[in-house]
């Protein structure tokens, strides 16, 4: 098969682009930097160097191919980024129909179901709402756990503050994901045909903001590491002090917002919360506790 697949060689699309390579398949892989062309090679895929937010630039990419794999990154500048997402979403609907490809595997997100209050996600709603119209194509929409891998930017409030946390509670169940066990899931799906447009969701493990807290603490020998919950204010302006744009800041106080009152994580859990990826938590303390002791 020729699968087109978009990402660069980020934490997902590395281990996809690796797996459908030893699978015996052409790979062209989109990234906007020209200096990942020669990583690109290397594994033996083609590198394809544009913007997903340009239709006659993946009409191009997408140009014979059998199959395509989606995404668009979680911000696109500094403003504008609901709109910014949503745009490179209808660019790829556009190169879609005009290249008449017939099989689209997109990476979602859980919480894509609200079309409002779950911050940065509300673009990938509308994304899968402009994924739905396209006739003619099976079309899969993959919603995606979070990372465990966003843990890793907590390292510096543990060793600052001893504490780790959010803008909601430690009782909070959370839905998360392995980037492996997302690369997995979305070879799969690009091997196989698909079936119209169809919603399925990809979780490594269910636990909550106490038992991240609990695992990953005795995983770095600070079993007593509280998980704390930071007032929306409090999170903002850190995330500010970070050196965040102040549109994304709002944004991902608004996502913590969303799985404070349950929007985000609502639908996943009333349609049986099937947990699918074969990372669990206490497997991911060992990777994070390898960054914990490297992170400088």
């Amino acid at each position: 098969m020729k699968i087109t697949t978009a990402g660069s060689l980020g934490n997902v699309s590395k281990p996809l682009v690796r797996t459908l390579i030893e699978a015996g398949h052409e790979v062209t892989v989109i990234t906007s930097n020209p200096d990942r062309g020669g990583a690109i090679e290397a594994l033996g895929a083609t590198a394809a160097v544009g913007s997903v937010s340009d239709p006659d630039f993946l009409t191009q990419a997408f140009k014979g191919a059998d199959a395509v794999y989606t995404m668009t990154p979680p911000a696109m500048g500094s403003e504008h980024i609901i709109e910014n997402i949503a745009n490179a979403g209808q660019a790829y609907a556009q190169a879609i129909k005009v290249s008449g490809i017939k099989r689209v595997v997109m990476l979602s997100s859980i919480g894509a179901h609200a079309p409002e209050g779950t911050g940065p996600i509300k673009a990938v709603h509308r994304v899968e709402q402009i994924f739905q119209q396209l006739s003619g194509v099976n079309v899969t929409m993959l919603r995606a756990g979070f990372f465990y891998y966003n843990f890793f930017r907590d390292i510096p409030m543990i060793r600052n503050m001893n504490i780790i946390g959010n803008n909601y509670n430690g009782d909070v169940r959370l839905a998360l994901a392995h980037p492996g066990d997302i690369a997995a899931a979305l070879a799969w799906e690009l091997q196989n045909k698909g079936n119209g447009i169809d919603v399925k969701y990809i979780v490594s493990d269910v636990s909550t903001g106490n038992e991240v807290a609990a695992i990953l603490g005795q995983a770095i020998g600070k079993p007593e590491l509280p998980w704390v919950e930071v007032p929306d204010e409090q999170l903002k302006q850190g995330m500010l002090s970070a050196g965040l744009p102040s549109e994304l800041a709002e944004l991902l106080t608004e996502l913590g917002q969303g799985i404070r009152t349950g929007i985000v994580t609502e639908h996943f859990f009333a349609t049986g919360a099937r947990v699918t990826g074969q990372v669990k938590l206490e497997q991911f303390a060992e990777e994070f506790k390898a960054g914990y002791f490297t992170q400088h």
